[in-house]
């Protein structure tokens, strides 16, 4: 496929009739070898019914004619992405995760939006990137659009629904709350982010997506790990973006993916992966390491509740440290010890004076975490500054079959030789969970290209030296390193870091900041 002079669109094609057919403002123009040419006008219009008709790699004239607003220019493999998506009314987009999906999915709704295309925008994604993600981004590429979150009572999110906003963030399952809204308020384009939350169709979730679909809405979904767990997964995802493309009934796709060992066990067949790429069409994906313009290392973070448990004793412990701290001289060391109870809570596992360990409800960032590692199909780092927490991380992941390591300052010499040894060389292990200070230094985890911090250490030697295990010579792909953040205090102290700022050297303006603010 050839573009002239940046107004037509020159195909090669065996049977020229399909396009002839279907787009008035085209001609045949000769022919070459077993192929005829056809001229066809590169218009939105024309290039949509191109991708209809399954041609592949049809340029949007998004290309040529759109701006690329924002605080920066889009990266090739963003350009090509919102290309594809302009063209395509229902679509994947299975860019790996740190490629800046949003971005390229801001743009090309913005286009359309100029265009004519479509009005309103309805973003489903979780709880942690609605803000942190989605609403930063939006500010950040188009500016100019009107944006809102739809969260908290039932009676505001209906407010935001029938707003006039033109993009809309909402949680998965606040669709279930407000769907008589939504399925009024005429949202042209529906994104689904993180879209393996939809993987399976018996989900209340799943059935009010699909009833919310009608023939006209655009439907744009995007995972960096489709179908990871199993060729079974894709089914629910393909019948909502291409519901032609898999039979009618599961147990038809079932059985053309997978064959059966037992009573109760299943595998895949060996033309699963096959099947499974055809299901999911169509679809664009960039793995991180294709996008040689993309820096080595992106960093991004996860806005996340902490839970009611949490809240109350972080708050009781916050008000606590307000009336100790009145009329006294803050020190450097109350401040450590303050800032440190406050973190451990974030975390979920508090050490009390006495020595003693109070464990709290970690659900949410729990959650998020898992999110995290399922969008990813590598390796993941998991950095967890306090001892007990790294414990409970070890037993909950244990427990939902992901399998892990801990490097902590208890493990021998000989243990950490073999545990990095099968991180890097082996397909043993999914998540390493490191304490900071016992492997900031020397060791070579390039095994990993994403990196969780749980929580943040507040030396900025350390967080430095920590990310560079993974982002260091010998590592393949570019670096993804997602933050958690809960409460207060750990959003400030990864603000100095951002700024290369050592917090133990703002410990007490650190202190002070904190205790003036709620969660």
């Amino acid at each position: 496929m050839e573009i002239i002079e940046n107004k037509a669109l020159l195909l090669r094609l065996k049977n020229p009739q399909a396009v002839t057919a279907h787009i008035p403002a085209s001609r045949i123009v000769g022919k070459q070898d077993n192929s005829t040419q056809v001229l066809v006008k590169w218009g939105l219009d024309e290039a949509q019914v191109l991708g209809n008709l399954k041609i592949k790699n049809v340029p949007s004239p998004i290309l040529r004619d759109y701006d690329w607003r924002g605080v920066y220019k889009p990266f090739d493999h963003q350009k090509t992405t919102s290309s594809f998506l302009t063209v395509h009314k229902r679509a994947f987009c299975l860019n790996e995760q740190g490629t800046g999906k949003t971005g390229s999915v801001i743009w090309a709704a913005d286009y359309l939006m100029r265009m004519g295309a479509i009005k309103r925008v309805l973003v489903i994604c979780p709880l942690s990137i609605m803000d942190s993600a989605w609403r930063a981004d939006l500010f950040k590429f188009a500016m100019h659009r009107s944006v809102d979150i739809a969260y908290g009572s039932a009676e505001k999110r209906k407010e935001i629904i029938e707003s006039d906003a033109e993009f809309v963030i909402i949680n998965y399952d606040g669709v279930n709350i407000v769907e008589a809204e939504i399925a009024k308020a005429k949202f042209d384009l529906i994104v689904v982010d993180e879209a393996n939350a939809y993987k399976n169709i018996s989900t209340k979730r799943w059935r009010t997506l699909y009833k919310l679909l009608k023939p006209e809405t655009w439907l744009w979904m995007l995972t960096g790990t489709p179908a990871a767990q199993s060729p079974l997964d894709a089914y629910a995802l393909g019948k909502l973006v291409n519901p032609a493309g898999v039979p009618k009934i599961f147990a038809a796709y079932k059985d053309m993916v997978m064959y059966q060992l037992s009573r109760y066990r299943w595998e895949p067949k060996d033309n699963a992966t096959d099947t499974v790429y055809r299901v999911l069409q169509p679809a664009i994906r960039f793995t991180k390491k294709e996008c040689l313009d993309l820096p080595d290392i992106v960093y991004t973070t996860r806005t996340i509740a902490l839970t009611p448990q949490q809240t109350k004793y972080y708050e009781i412990l916050r008000k606590q440290m307000v009336i100790s701290a009145a009329g006294e001289e803050i020190t450097a060391v109350n401040a450590a010890v303050g800032l440190n109870k406050l973190l451990q809570i974030s975390c979920g596992a508090a050490y009390t004076d006495s020595g003693e360990t109070v464990v709290f409800d970690i659900k949410n960032r729990y959650t998020v975490l898992l999110e995290v590692v399922q969008e990813t199909s590598n390796k993941v780092l998991l950095f967890v500054p306090f001892k007990h927490t790294i414990e409970v991380l070890r037993e909950r992941l244990t427990q939902d079959g992901v399998s892990v390591e801990v490097i902590d300052g208890d493990v021998s010499v000989a243990n950490r030789t073999r545990i990095f040894n099968d991180f890097q060389t082996t397909d043993n292990l999914k998540i390493l969970i490191v304490q900071p200070q016992a492997a900031a230094h020397g060791v070579t985890l390039t095994a990993a290209d994403t990196i969780v911090w749980w929580g943040p250490t507040p030396s900025m030697e350390i967080y430095a030296q920590a990310n560079a295990r993974a982002h260091r010579a010998g590592q393949v792909n570019k670096v993804t390193v997602v933050r958690l953040v809960g409460s207060n205090a750990e959003k400030h102290i990864y603000q100095l870091l951002d700024s290369k700022v050592n917090a133990h050297t703002q410990l007490v303006a650190l202190y002070k900041e904190v205790l003036d603010k709620n969660i």
